[in-house]
């Protein structure tokens, strides 16, 4: 089976290129105040000409609230001087977890749930802050028209291959392989390839074997 690999959206694809962001010395309250008007749940942090030093998140300034009154435990310094602090270059996690700008959107999805963030800066090869991709962002593949969804999946997976006799339809992200083929052995590499399409949620095989058997 030889087939054309569809090509897949990368981060620069969804991503939203006006960020905002605040500096080291940007005091507690503007933060909130910042994240309440973008409706966001964290901002960048940068120092220089637009370097990413940190990331300053809901889960940082929420320390503060949380141990509002309360005596710090054996092991809870970083906690209390977290829970202290009043600036962003006190209060951010660092270094911050970044992406590139040509990673795909599969990667983006991967360092999100390995380091369990919502958003990620992304920067260039200096470190330089060129955007933010959140978790809503890599979903907006799933955005595709079925229409749109189908045709690639026949130009890439089964025109010009021993598969083109086969027929394919898809219905709200599901995608159904149908006819007949021959090399049963074929299926899961079938299968696997309509899946990394962009925008397929699932993949149904309805396929009979040339002798009418299923």
């Amino acid at each position: 089976m030889c087939y054309t690999p569809p090509s897949h959206s990368t981060v620069s694809d969804v991503m939203t290129h006006t960020a905002i962001a605040v500096g080291r010395d940007a005091p507690y309250k503007e933060i909130v105040a910042l994240m309440d008007q973008w409706k966001v749940s964290a901002l960048p942090v940068l120092e220089g000409e637009g370097r990413v030093v940190g990331v300053v998140s809901e889960a940082d300034l929420l320390v503060k609230e949380e141990l509002r009154g309360a005596e710090p435990r054996p092991g809870e310094s970083d906690e209390a001087a977290r829970a202290g602090a009043v600036r962003a270059g006190e209060l951010m996690s660092s270094p911050a977890v970044t992406v590139h700008a040509g990673a795909t959107l599969a990667e983006a999805a991967q360092i999100m749930a390995r380091r369990r963030v919502k958003r990620l800066p992304v920067v260039n090869e200096l470190g330089m802050l060129e955007g933010v991709v959140s978790r809503s962002d890599l979903l907006k593949v799933f955005l595709r028209k079925d229409d749109e969804i189908e045709a690639e999946i026949r130009r890439s997976v089964l025109v010009g291959t021993a598969l083109a006799a086969l027929d394919v339809t898809v219905r709200e992200g599901v995608a159904t392989v149908s006819g007949r083929l021959t090399d049963r052995s074929l299926v899961p590499l079938l299968a696997r390839a309509v899946q990394a399409v962009e925008g397929v949620v699932d993949v149904r095989m309805e396929l009979a074997a040339e002798n009418g058997a299923s």
